[in-house]
């Protein structure tokens, strides 16, 4: 984990902390408090990688702890999820809410606006730069955007996974959005990414095309209620019925043997 805060960063909340949920450290802080976090590690000179866990990287990352221990290797963790910050809770070291890549993706587009700071995305279908670069412009008028579009089977250690380091590196950026999917944003930004000379780097899926519009995220009653997930498989249930309908049962049932174990 990196320092709570370095000179000059006044704007980090001032003793963040994490706690244990399933053995991966949650950074204790509410929206406002991880975006000043942010805000503050994109001034610093080396790297910094963020992800967001939600039900079903825990449960992935249960069966392969290989990918876990990579993936426990983040400078800051943040949860992703209202079930999981209910889990929090049922072990008595509760998170203040949920911080989203969704929901940090469009803040610190919006910081990087207003402050003039660049921004580089990585992820995105192949051949879609124009399209993209058309609707950040629509969206984010005048944001300082690079992007790169891998092609199909893209490997996070290839050499495409280096051409796209070589641009940011020649771009600089604030902040990198890797929008690869799990697994292989996380194992871009643990690798590659931190060859970068400073940034934040965050593994954030779809976050992008929620931000552009070109993904429906559920209405604000069900995000803030917990019912995103529902609203998400309802929305595309051939390709997340077996996360949500099967992986969520294992989730629970991790927590249940965890629960035992800390009153055994």
């Amino acid at each position: 984990m990196i320092p709570a805060s370095e000179p000059g960063s006044a704007a980090a909340p001032a003793n963040p902390h994490p706690v244990a949920l399933l053995g991966l450290p949650l950074w204790a802080v509410d929206f406002e408090a991880a975006k000043a976090l942010l805000v503050a590690a994109a001034t610093r000179s080396r790297p910094s990688v963020v992800v967001t866990p939600n039900v079903d990287h825990f449960v992935r990352l249960h069966r392969r702890p290989d990918l876990k221990a990579l993936y426990a290797q983040a400078d800051y963790m943040f949860a992703d999820g209202m079930p999981v910050v209910w889990a929090s809770r049922l072990f008595g070291r509760p998170l203040p809410g949920r911080v989203t890549g969704a929901d940090l993706f469009v803040a610190l587009c919006r910081e990087a606006l207003h402050s003039g700071r660049r921004v580089f995305v990585l992820g995105g279908m192949p051949g879609q730069e124009a399209f993209l670069r058309e609707r950040y412009a629509q969206v984010y008028p005048g944001l300082q955007v690079e992007l790169f579009c891998p092609a199909f089977g893209f490997d996070p250690a290839g050499a495409e996974a280096r051409q796209a380091l070589e641009r940011m590196q020649q771009f600089r950026p604030a902040y990198v959005f890797v929008c690869l999917g799990f697994e292989k944003q996380e194992r871009w930004a643990m690798g590659l990414g931190r060859e970068l000379p400073g940034g934040v780097v965050l593994c954030v899926g779809a976050a992008q095309e929620f931000a552009l519009g070109l993904k429906r995220r559920a209405p604000l009653w069900m995000q803030r209620s917990g019912l995103e997930w529902l609203w998400r498989l309802l929305s595309n249930p051939r390709q997340l019925w077996r996360r949500y309908l099967l992986d969520g049962p294992v989730f629970l049932r991790l927590l249940w043997q965890a629960w035992r174990q800390d009153r055994a």
